[in-house]
């Protein structure tokens, strides 16, 4: 069994977006969650493929997915307006009419949040998708068209590991400040929860949910989604700015003096 892990990463300054993952998000209210959503990293995937939004998602969707939050991040918001597109029937195209407002939509994204995503599955599809993500056909976002990554997404691929057995491995993937903050430097291991695929046959045991993120079509006169359970874990890395109890640190000597 052979799997992909996939890096999702954003932070608040100039050089890097934001993110957003929305699962629920209707009308003028647009919602991401804390994680990305199973359809957003599968929309990533058909993407780097080259797949159009009427092209079928169904082997993309049989990969068993898991998410691991390495760094939270923050939940930041906006107002946007856009403006009504009509038919200009003498230029035979769209064209944008400033006199029709669509109403004022309020967006949701996620400011220096930092995932390690992992696929696994039939070993020949996740190959192609590894070469697509260095190489993508379309470009990659991490949930909306808005937010690009800023940086490689490809971690690699494991061969003969489970899905959880590659997110336990994989190193922490914070940022080194975050790693180095004061409520991290004293743990030489971290406890980061994992969501994954579950099995529908224990819903309700636990910390599994039922969640709508499957995509069964991309397409944007009929999107379709599917349910899936989704369980949680919590699994310990080393920490690699663990600077321990005791140093070898001695501030006598920095004075000039013995201890």
């Amino acid at each position: 069994m052979q799997k992909t892990a996939i890096r999702l990463k954003g932070r608040t300054n100039h050089d890097g977006p934001l993110q957003s993952w929305g699962s629920e998000s209707r009308f003028t209210e647009r919602g991401t969650r804390h994680e990305p959503t199973k359809s957003g990293a599968i929309g990533l995937l058909a993407a780097a493929l080259g797949r159009r939004r009427t092209d079928s998602v169904d082997d993309l969707a049989s990969l068993e997915f898991g998410v691991r939050i390495d760094q939270p991040g923050s939940f930041e918001g906006d107002f946007q307006t856009e403006h009504k597109r009509v038919w200009d029937k003498d230029r035979a195209r769209w064209i944008v009419d400033v006199s029709k407002s669509l109403p004022l939509t309020r967006r949701h994204y996620l400011a220096d949040a930092v995932f390690v995503a992992a696929f696994e599955g039939d070993s020949e599809l996740l190959y192609a998708c590894a070469q697509a993500l260095d190489s993508p056909v379309f470009p990659l976002f991490l949930g909306r068209r808005s937010c690009p990554p800023a940086c490689r997404v490809l971690l690699g691929i494991l061969e003969d590991e489970t899905l959880l057995g590659a997110l336990k491995k994989h190193p922490w993937e914070a940022s080194r400040r975050y790693q180095a903050s004061w409520k991290q430097r004293d743990k030489e291991f971290v406890d980061l929860e994992v969501l994954y695929d579950g099995c529908s046959s224990t819903v309700g045991e636990g910390y599994d949910v039922v969640q709508r993120d499957v995509p069964v079509s991309f397409s944007q006169e009929h999107r379709r989604y599917s349910f899936r359970t989704v369980s949680h874990a919590t699994v310990s890395v080393r920490n690699p700015e663990y600077v321990g109890q005791f140093t070898d640190h001695d501030p006598w000597l920095a004075l000039g003096k013995e201890a």
